[in-house]
């Protein structure tokens, strides 16, 4: 088939189109057919890693599921290149061009509907705007009653026309204020230079007024509360079901990942690079010459250095251990020879590797503790394991399990191209577990007990897990020692049976359900149905992940406004439901505000009062503001500037009002002097004023 160049506004749906070697931004979004591409999708995600995208694998030998649905952006978004993402690399096989289908253009790209978004956002209702426009209608009806009354007394007393004109103008001129709206803008004006120099940028200045009265802030956790990166806390391995050394885990560390090398650095989830980085090893990638000579089973080659490699750290020992690597594995070398990418729905991923001249192949997989367990043989899942991983998400620490297992002998290199997942990710051995550490910003405590201080309610709102969320929430004073936190587990209806709500404490696996026949006196009942005055004494928070926030929204919509009143921790939120969050909070009158670093959280910082991006980034241009200073010490300097904005509006309604209260009286009379004193018509009824 002929290459065709073309113009980027001239392709549509079903056109085939061939990716640079040197990438491109792209015009459209596209599924990749053939190759990989390495893409940074910061424009759209607020992420700068970059992101490795491989060609749309053959339906009918594909994961389960795939090859039974039509192809969705969302589902495959592994395969699909976004309109507006830069692509900075891209690796071809055997003289094979790398080619993408066009799916979606124009504003019905991803692209597209986040700048339809920012072009026609959905309005934001304020009260001081409502109010002065009610304000200003009065006093527009008021003018005309003066004015016609105005020139039918004129014309009755036969004033001239040139005075009538002046006199019924000037009515109109007094009674109406012109001076008001740009007095109020010079409030606003100066009130955005001072952000300035603080570092607070603005893109829509009327939101500074709406700050003002801000009562509630929703932060998003990694990036916002706490650092960006992940530090190894320590390595939790198992042997034999028991919590004990077992080495072929560095191996698991080694090749399970989805790092490249971008023009000579590593590159990818900062998760996997802090991983890779704490082993030590050395990974090796074919170079293009080499890929365009050889098959697409060309690997990336991962070995161990000559030198020293952590140990591993017994639960508790912050300190990592050193120990010798065997001689006998200096020269270990092992090819990646198919990756199973990351996938959110299936909260895993797997990779099949193969050590240099071992005939049997190795599959490893890392992914969610209670996900990589449920595919494990269950002997060589430890008998604590629950405990011990509830011990560390309570800790706050995000722990990644990891698990492998020897194919067997009879799968080729060509046969492993086109095996099923499932065919791998099972019956599998259990390994041990990955403890990440994500630590809290210097400035977070100060500040959000700074908005406590001034009764400012205070709500996390995250992508990470429920255990590891609450105990973030209490670190940075969110939720307070003594308080109780209860997690609403959501269950949609299944099999015939109607939705249902567990409830527990965060810190108690005792369970009761709604709305089942239970106790009366259980608290969390209390807590949804009764009106928590006869709890005061002591605080409580609910707690809730994405899955179950969506089906209370769906089926419990009497439950909403009060789950929305004594919320404070919405753990695994997608970006869409993070935006559904902000308008709940929005229904029961909260006037909200939303910090985030940008990743994931654009419709939330676009549907709030006020949107604080704390990154630079392209996608925080849908944020009305942004913060110079990664940290949220911006949120009460915001406010403060807020407040002392709205300050200025409502004084001016003060003194305009003042002023009227006098006009008004003034028509008054002068009305009485017009009907009883008639020689007096060329006086102006707003002279007396």
């Amino acid at each position: 088939s002929e290459i065709e160049e073309i113009f980027s506004t001239d392709l549509v749906p079903g056109d085939v189109m061939v990716i640079p070697l040197n990438g491109t931004i792209m015009p459209c979004d596209a599924v990749l057919i053939n190759g990989t591409c390495i893409v940074n999708e910061s424009m759209l995600t607020g992420e700068s890693v970059p992101v490795t995208k491989t060609n749309l694998p053959n339906p009918s030998v594909d994961v389960k599921g795939i090859g039974d649905e039509l192809y969705n952006p969302e589902t495959h978004k592994r395969h699909t290149l976004f309109c507006g993402t830069t692509v900075i690399q891209t690796r071809f096989y055997t003289g094979e061009l790398v080619k993408a289908i066009v799916v979606r253009t124009g504003f019905s790209t991803s692209k597209g509907q986040l700048v339809r978004s920012i072009l026609y956002p959905k309005p934001t209702d304020f009260k001081l705007y409502r109010d002065a426009y009610l304000f200003l209608l009065c006093l527009v009806a008021v003018a005309g009653i003066g004015f016609i009354y105005t020139i039918i007394n004129s014309i009755l007393n036969e004033v001239q026309v040139g005075v009538i004109i002046i006199e019924s103008l000037d009515i109109i001129t007094i009674t109406v204020p012109p001076a008001l709206p740009a007095a109020m803008t010079a409030g606003i004006v100066y009130a955005q230079r001072r952000l300035k120099k603080i570092g607070i940028f603005c893109i829509s200045p009327q939101r500074i007024n709406i700050c003002g009265q801000l009562n509630l802030v929703c932060f998003d956790k990694t990036g916002t509360l706490t650092e960006d990166g992940l530090d190894l806390w320590g390595i939790q391995r198992v042997e034999n079901a028991r919590w004990l050394v077992k080495p072929i885990l560095f191996a698991c560390m080694a090749t399970c990942h989805s790092l490249t090398k971008i023009e000579g650095v590593l590159s990818g989830d900062p998760l996997d690079l802090k991983m890779f980085e704490a082993i030590g090893w050395i990974l090796e990638e074919a170079t293009e010459e080499e890929t365009a000579l050889h098959n697409r089973i060309m690997p990336t080659v991962v070995r161990p250095p000559k030198q020293l490699l952590p140990e591993s750290t017994p639960a508790g020992n912050q300190e990592m251990e050193l120990f010798e690597l065997p001689v006998s594995e200096e020269c270990l070398l092992i090819g990646i020879v198919r990756q199973f990418p990351f996938s959110s729905a299936l909260q895993r991923m797997s990779v099949v590797a193969r050590v240099l001249g071992d005939k049997k192949m190795d599959a490893y997989m890392k992914g969610a503790p209670e996900v990589i367990a449920s595919l494990c043989k269950p002997e060589t899942v430890p008998v604590d394991f629950q405990n011990v991983l509830e011990d560390f998400t309570k800790q706050g620490f995000r722990v990644i399990a990891l698990a492998h297992r020897k194919l067997e002998s009879k799968l080729t290199w060509h046969k492993v191209q086109n095996i099923s997942r499932d065919a791998i990710e099972n019956n599998m051995d259990f390994m041990g577990l990955i403890i990440m550490q994500n630590k809290l910003k210097q400035e977070t405590p100060a500040v959000l007990e700074d908005l406590h201080k001034a009764n400012i309610r205070t709500v996390m709102v995250t992508g990470d897990s429920m255990l590891t969320a609450v105990s973030v929430a209490r670190d940075c004073g969110m939720i307070l020692p003594q308080d109780k936190v209860i997690i609403a587990e959501a269950l949609p209806p299944k099999d015939g049976k109607v939705a249902k709500i567990n409830w527990h404490y965060a810190d108690s696996l005792t369970q009761c359900s709604h709305p089942s026949a239970i106790d009366s006196e259980a608290i969390p009942v209390k807590l949804v149905h009764d009106s928590l005055e006869d709890l005061q004494m002591t605080r409580y928070h609910f707690a809730m992940n994405g899955k179950s926030f969506s089906v209370i929204l769906e089926h419990f919509q009497d439950l909403v406004p009060k789950l929305m009143l004594h919320g404070t921790v919405f753990a695994r939120m997608a970006p869409d439901q993070k935006t559904q969050l902000i308008e709940a909070l929005q229904n029961v009158d909260y006037f909200v505000g939303m910090c985030g670093d940008g990743a994931n959280d654009c419709g939330a910082l676009k549907r709030a009062h006020g949107g604080i991006s704390l990154s630079e980034l392209e996608a925080s241009v849908a944020s009305p503001f942004t913060s110079k200073t990664p940290s949220i010490s911006c949120v009460p300097n915001l406010i403060r500037e807020g407040r002392a904005a709205l300050i200025t509006s409502f004084s001016l309604f003060s003194i305009v009002t003042y002023s009227l209260d006098h006009f008004i009286i003034s028509i008054f009379i002068s009305n009485m002097l017009v009907l009883f004193f008639s020689d007096f018509h060329n006086c102006a009824f707003y002279s007396l004023v």
